[in-house]
């Protein structure tokens, strides 16, 4: 199973946050949608949960 990544890095946000979430595709979706609503005052909800399931990437492994 290919874990997900979800990359505050990745998107501008006033924090400068670099929080990196790693897991299964719905546990990372439902922490980082958790975190986009408690630190970048995002309203939770299944929209916000779509947008970031669609910007998940695969995890690279390293050999």
């Amino acid at each position: 199973m290919t874990r997900k990544i979800a990359d505050c890095r990745k998107y501008p946000s006033e924090t400068d946050c670099t929080l990196t979430i790693a897991g299964e595709e719905n546990e990372v979706v439902r922490a980082a949608s958790e975190h986009a609503a408690s630190v970048h005052g995002h309203q939770d909800g299944p929209e916000l949960r779509e947008q970031v399931r669609g910007m998940l990437e695969d995890e690279r492994v390293g050999v």
